[in-house]
Formats: structure tokens, sequence, C-alpha cells
């Protein structure tokens, strides 16, 4: 009797462990399309449509990114049950650091829209931090600074330092122009996803040429 209950345990254990779902690395989940990857970032853009969900899939990196719709999700852990629902602004900014370990989870969108975020996976932390911010911090963790800039038609922002490497992301569109401190511009039509990867110093003011408010967030390596 003991071998037969043994062996049913063991039976058990065999289908409990078939039926986990195998988890895999994030930038090879179907809903994340990496358009990206240098030493330093991974740029993906991540689109669910409503009722679908991502597969389990693991965060190794810590991470930064922005949403370009509003969005009402649940997350679900591997190994437990599925969360509440949650609603994320378009425009909110996030950083996350995985200092304590990877995270393994699948996003559910349990809205009426699509959920559509620019994610940047920080592939290397820096061995030591700058000391400086170029701008007002929005987000941050310990390989990134993310700024967030909401500018009305007509205005310019500071003119800013980025020190370090640094992803410019439009969140909605806008008749851009950046323009270098001895005048010196550059003009461009952006629209939502639009993005420019920075590997040189830049000091520069980010105005909005256009006749309705705009969005931009800069993700800038510490």
């Amino acid at each position: 009797m003991k071998e037969f209950l043994l062996g049913v345990l063991f039976l058990l254990s065999a289908v409990m462990a078939l039926a986990q779902p195998t988890p895999m690395p994030v930038d090879e989940e179907p809903h994340h399309h990496v358009l990206l990857k240098n030493d330093y970032v991974e740029v993906m853009h991540t689109t669910v449509q409503p009722g679908d969900s991502t597969l389990f899939h693991v965060h190794s990196h810590d991470n930064a990114g922005v949403d370009l719709t509003t969005r009402t999700t649940t997350e679900q852990l591997l190994g437990m049950p599925e969360g509440q629902p949650s609603t994320t602004n378009a425009g909110e900014v996030f950083a996350e650091s995985r200092a304590s370990g990877p995270k393994t989870h699948r996003v559910h969108n349990v809205g009426t829209g699509p959920m559509d975020v620019m994610f940047v996976d920080l592939l290397q932390r820096p061995a030591q931090t700058s000391p400086r911010a170029a701008a007002p911090v929005a987000a941050e963790n310990p390989s990134a600074r993310v700024y967030s800039w909401v500018l009305a038609p007509g205005a310019v922002s500071p003119m800013h330092t980025h020190e370090r490497p640094y992803l410019i992301v439009a969140v909605t569109p806008m008749h851009l122009k950046m323009i270098a401190p001895d005048g010196r511009s550059f003009t461009e039509d952006v629209k939502p996803g639009d993005f420019h990867w920075i590997d040189t110093k830049v000091t520069h003011t980010l105005a909005n040429e256009g006749s309705t408010a705009g969005q931009l967030v800069e993700i800038e390596l510490k």
C-alpha cells in the first residue's frame, strides 16, 4: 500500500511538472518585438490586443519604458494566481530593478483597447553612476534615469546635457525641433513609438513646433 501511494504521488508530481508552462526570455516572447539591440540596450515594442495574453517570460535585466496607450491589464507571476486588474495611462513611464533577481510573469490585457508599450531592457549596469541628472527625473533604477517632457504647442524644454548614451522616444505625434547651444537645429515629424539611440554627449533643447501638445521620453544610462 505504501509503495502504491508513493507511486501515485510520483505520478501526480510528474503531471504537475508537465502542466507548468516553460518560460522564455522576454525578447523571445512573441508579443515583444525587438527593434534595436546593442551592447547597452534592447528596445522592444510590446503589443497585446484586448483579451489576449503574453506567454510566461523572464525579465533578467533592469528595464524602463513608457506606455503609448491607456491599458487595463492583470499580471500573473509564475506559480501564482492571476492578480487584480490595474489601469496604466498613456504617457506613464516606469523603471524597474532586477536587483533581487529575475521576474517571470505573463500579462493579460483585460481592457477594451490594445496594450502598446515601448520597453527597454538595460543590458549593463554602470560601474559608476553618473552624478548628475540631465533633467527632472520621472523614474529611475540602478541602470538608467527616465525624463518625461510634456510640451504644449510652441513650448521649449530647458537646455540640458546628456553625458551618457540615451534613447529618445516619441509618445505622441509631434513636430519636433531639437536645438543645439549654437543655434543649429533639426526638425522632424515624429509619431508614437518613433525612437533614436544616441551614444555621444549631447546638449540640446526640445521644442514642440506643432499645434497640439506632445510628449517625449528620454531614457539615459547612468
